[in-house]
C-alpha cells in the first residue's frame, strides 16, 4: 500500500509541474531584438539566475527564459527583448525588458 501511495504522490507532484511555463513555454509573448521595439511601450527590466548549471545548463536557461516571458505577460508585456549572449559562454544571470507592442 506504501508503494502505491508514494507513486501517487509522485505522479501528482510532476503533473503539477507539467503546467509551468517554465516547462512548456509562454503563449503570446515574442521574442524580439532592440531595434524592432522602438514604438512599444517600456513594461519592466527582468532578471533571473538558471537554476541548473554544468551537464544540464542548456535546460536551466531555457526554464529560465521561458519563466522571464510568463514574468513579462503577467505583468502586461507582450514582447521581450534579452540582452545578447556570446556562444559558448557560461551564463549566471538573463536579463530582459519587457515591452508591450
Amino acid at each position: 500500500m506504501n508503494k502505491i501511495a508514494a507513486s501517487m504522490i509522485l505522479a501528482a507532484g510532476l503533473g503539477g509541474c507539467t503546467q509551468d511555463p517554465g516547462f512548456v513555454g509562454v503563449a503570446g509573448v515574442r521574442e524580439a531584438t532592440a531595434a524592432e521595439v522602438g514604438a512599444c511601450a517600456y513594461i519592466s527590466d527582468i532578471r533571473m539566475k538558471p537554476g541548473v548549471y554544468g551537464a544540464l545548463a542548456d535546460q536551466g536557461v531555457k526554464y529560465a527564459r521561458n519563466k522571464i516571458m510568463a514574468d513579462a505577460r503577467d505583468g502586461g508585456a507582450n514582447t521581450v527583448v534579452f540582452d545578447p549572449v556570446t556562444p559558448g559562454s557560461d551564463i549566471y544571470e538573463l536579463h530582459a525588458v519587457a515591452y508591450r507592442c
